[in-house]
């Protein structure tokens, strides 16, 4: 049982999926662990320690993939259409275990180039959101990550202090942060603004937010409507609303905003496009010096003056563009990941015979696994089948001929 780490590759990506905490777990279960040299450096994890652990340290990608039986990785393996052709390095038949992106661009040739090579990949961003999944759940470890970081990133922006301070040459008035989106990303972005200072205010979808926003000392913004009431998913996410709650929605906040020095939004909709919160308007009648943190740029952003990977200054307000935040907190964010991954594959070895043994009814399995011995098997992303040709008519019989005449 062989257990592959390769170094990951994407622009902007310097986590790893595994931490020598981890290796020495999979060790421990039986397996071989073959991590790539340098994998782990950019969040401050040596070879060494990974040697120590008792991985085995091999020169490049090839090295690792070869003979593997299941391939652990950060994000998705590049394809030649996106400049490295990682996925073909990759033996056939081998299990993938990753953040897949599966609404992504690009996603349909990995998906095609999965089956081709019988790979049975496992996207774990589609980790059902169970009890007993909480521990796999890489959404929630790095979105908690990414709230902390975009309120010190609109800090860093922010030409003020965030705290009330009282001096001999008069009082300093407390920052006002404004964070649209109460999931976790939201609620670490408020605690950490509480913690700094700031007087907070947060607005969501979601009534049942209204509760964990105060429990953490900031004020609630939200049209209350019967719609309100509902707009949750089964899975915990934000349902998108009907257009008149929206725009009910949309006055109540360009009113909250004209006060604010900081908004952070947070936003996201599986498979769509993120929701347009903070309109060019109302950027317009922010205060000069104000900061705009957009967590849904990769998405298309939150607000439509955003753009990725940038900080422009559009109407005297800052507006900064994050892309992937965890992995600016390589060390914590991999630690964290990295667990999330031992958690959901520990339960894939039998650790009597030290091999791979996957339950394949198992709810997470179900809900994660995209492909399967060159077979698209999640119901979400399966090709449309063809509709059946209408049957022949029959031909009338002799009493409907009659009746007809």
């Amino acid at each position: 049982m062989k257990i592959a780490i390769p170094r990951e590759r994407r622009p902007h990506e310097q986590r790893v999926a595994a931490t020598p905490e981890t290796v020495k777990r999979f060790c421990s279960l039986g397996a071989e662990v073959a991590v790539e040299t340098g994998a782990g450096a950019a969040a401050s994890y040596l070879d060494d320690a990974y040697e120590e652990a008792g991985a085995t340290i091999v020169p490049d990608a090839g090295g690792a993939f070869a003979d593997a039986d299941l391939v652990l990785k950060v994000q998705r393996p590049m394809t030649a259409e996106e400049g490295r052709d990682e996925l073909s390095q990759i033996p056939d038949g081998t299990m993938l275990v990753a953040q897949l992106n599966p609404y992504g661009s690009e996603f349909e040739i990995a998906l095609r180039a999965y089956v081709r090579k019988r790979i049975d990949a496992f996207a774990l961003e589609l980790t059902p959101r169970i009890t007993r999944a909480q521990s796999m759940d890489i959404l929630s470890s790095q979105s908690n990550l990414s709230g902390y970081r975009a309120v010190l990133d609109a800090v860093y922006e922010f030409g003020r202090a965030m705290p009330m301070m009282m001096t001999a040459a008069g009082r300093i008035n407390p920052a006002k942060v404004f964070v649209m989106g109460a999931g976790v990303a939201g609620l670490q972005a408020i605690a950490t603004a509480r913690r700094l200072g700031a007087i907070v205010s947060a607005t969501d979808v979601r009534p049942v937010a209204k509760e964990q926003v105060e429990s953490l000392g900031a004020s609630f913004v939200m049209v209350e409507s019967e719609e309100a009431a509902s707009a949750e998913t089964s899975g915990g996410y934000a349902k998108e609303m009907s257009e008149d709650y929206q725009r009910r929605q949309a006055e109540l906040i360009a009113e909250t905003i004209k006060s604010q020095d900081i908004v952070i939004t947070t936003a996201l909709i599986p498979g769509r496009p993120a929701p347009t919160l903070v309109t060019e308007e109302m950027v317009t009648t922010m205060k000069p010096g104000s900061v705009i943190v957009d967590l849904a740029v990769e998405q298309g952003g939150n607000c439509p003056l955003s753009k990725a990977g940038k900080t422009t200054r559009v109407h005297d307000v800052t507006i900064v563009g994050p892309v992937n935040l965890p992995s600016r907190l390589a060390a914590d964010a991999s630690a964290l990941y990295a667990r999330n991954v031992l958690n959901f594959v520990t339960p894939m070895i039998d650790k009597e015979n030290k091999k791979i043994a996957v339950d394949w009814e198992d709810e997470i399995i179900t809900g994660t696994c995209l492909t399967r011995g060159g077979d698209v098997v999640h119901p979400n992303f399966k090709p449309e089948q063809p509709a059946p040709e209408p049957a022949p008519a029959a031909p009338p019989s002799e009493d409907q001929d009659q009746a007809g005449a």
